[in-house]
């Protein structure tokens, strides 16, 4: 990979003869923001003083009206020209700063993130390693019903309709549908989605100096699938992962589709997750690795970081979690990781300890936690910085996870769950809000208090703006009563 830095940017726009740049950045929901300049706009004083052209109050979560003026910083790392464009533009994503030559702005997402990896180095690590496992869906069309504000407003009714060729509700075409829960790697012509996931990996590959580990189908019908990235350091990851998403979309959209993180927006099959697989390195080595350790090769750190994410895991949801449909996935039943245990291999258990090899320096490398109740509706930025915050806080407290749970949680009763101790995820956004408002120290390391407070308060009132409104089921449930 060539090396990033402001000199070789600048040269690269230069050569390459890029004629806008586009800086992009997440608000605090975690959607992606940008604004383009032109080249001969941007020179090496831009990357010193920064961007003046936003205004924060019209961001989500950033400013009030009185204080709006903010400045963008580009990251040269982040440097990629966007292979799709019609008019050569590159992109590169930004840290927000203050105005008039002020801090860091303390809600940026990426700043959470950086303050994360400062963190993990003052506990005494060196880096920590990141690798979710980011699923979504692919669909032909949604059309929103009867119009695209009725979602919104409601007032003369409201539904959805999902077109997938792979659907089993698909009428007619030449593709053979997917049954549900029957999507996990079927070959072509049944997978119809080969082509759409090579081409996003190519282009991750390629243009964002991202290397894919696999790509496949997932369970479900209607086109559900995932791209698996290279594991990486956790800014580089959460990085990553706003470029996957934003090439997702784009080559979903140039072929007339549309791809959506949404976490669930099929009712009856298996919605989509992220499992995150962490571990913490020193000086070279992986220090949740312990070949002496019977149960799983997992070193004693390793069950204090997992003690950390079991301890918090109710709190955690709603950072990792964040939306009102995420608790439409978090339901036991369809593969949700609802249950707040440990288990080697077992994927019933929030938190699992994957065990594919034994005994090896491949082993060694490969020891991780995978926490799963993550989904792709998060800001990556601020699920990681969580993560590592409840992970790091076990370790700190010496936090002892419990036994593991080596059963299949789902076929246990409410009785046997209870005597074992285990617990279960929020039932919905406003309960995890409750969790977190009571269970926020562990986070203050990290997220800085006005952070928290505008998540919170964000959260809370897409919850309730969410239980205003009347659903197509309720009119089904209750319309006769």
């Amino acid at each position: 990979m060539v090396r990033k830095d402001v000199e070789t940017v600048l040269e690269t726009i230069r050569k390459e003869k890029v004629r806008w740049l586009d800086f992009q950045f997440l608000d605090v929901p975690g959607y992606l923001q940008h604004i383009t300049l032109p080249a001969h706009a941007v020179d090496a004083s831009s990357f010193e003083d920064g961007i003046g052209k936003l205004d924060g109050s019209s961001i989500k979560g950033f400013k009030a009206i009185f204080e709006s003026d903010m400045l963008l910083f580009p990251d040269p790392k982040t440097f990629a020209i966007i292979p799709w464009t019609q008019h050569k533009t590159a992109r590169m994503l930004t840290d927000v700063r203050e105005a008039d030559g002020g801090p860091r702005f303390s809600r940026d997402p990426r700043y959470i993130a950086q303050r994360a990896e400062e963190r993990v180095k003052k506990t005494g690590f060196d880096v920590s390693y990141w690798g979710p496992e980011a699923e979504y869906f692919v669909f032909d069309s949604v059309k929103l019903l009867p119009s695209a504000l009725s979602p919104r407003d409601s007032w003369g009714g409201t539904g959805y309709q999902i077109e997938s060729r792979e659907a089993i509700w698909s009428q007619g075409g030449n593709n053979f549908p997917i049954r549900f829960k029957e999507g996990y790697y079927p070959a072509p012509p049944e997978d119809t989605l080969q082509d759409y996931r090579a081409e996003v990996c190519t282009l991750l590959e390629d243009h964002f100096d991202i290397t894919i580990d696999a790509h496949h189908h997932e369970v479900a019908t209607a086109g559900q699938i995932e791209i698996d990235m290279k594991y990486d350091t956790l800014v580089k990851m959460a990085d990553n992962l706003v470029s996957y998403k934003f090439v997702a979309k784009n080559v979903a959209y140039l072929r007339n589709m549309i791809a959506t993180f949404m976490p669930k927006p099929i009712f009856g099959d298996n919605a989509s997750g992220m499992h995150v697989h962490q571990s913490l390195w020193k000086k070279g080595k992986n220090t949740f690795y312990d070949p002496d350790d019977d149960y799983a090769e997992l070193s004693q750190s390793g069950r204090y970081y997992i003690g950390g994410l079991i301890e918090h895991a109710r709190a955690l949801a709603a950072i990792v979690s964040p939306t009102t449909n995420s608790y439409k996935r978090l339901v036991p039943g369809y593969e949700a990781p609802v249950y707040v245990a440990w288990s080697k291999r077992n994927r019933s258990a929030c938190c699992r300890v994957p065990v594919y090899h034994k005994g090896s320096d491949v082993a060694a490398k490969a020891k991780r936690v995978e926490y799963r109740p993550p989904d792709t509706s998060c800001n990556p930025y601020f699920a990681f910085s969580a993560m590592v915050a409840a992970g790091l806080d076990g370790i700190k407290r010496k936090l002892d996870p419990g036994d593991p749970v080596d059963v299949n949680i789902y076929h246990l009763t409410p009785k046997q769950r209870r005597d074992k101790g285990i617990q279960e995820l929020p039932g919905s956004l406003k309960m995890a809000i409750e969790e977190l408002s009571s269970d926020r120290d562990f986070l203050e390391p990290i997220f800085p208090g006005d952070c928290i407070d505008t998540w919170i308060e964000m959260k809370a009132e897409e919850f309730t703006q969410n239980s205003l409104r009347p659903t197509p089921y309720e009119f089904y449930m209750y319309f006769d009563i």
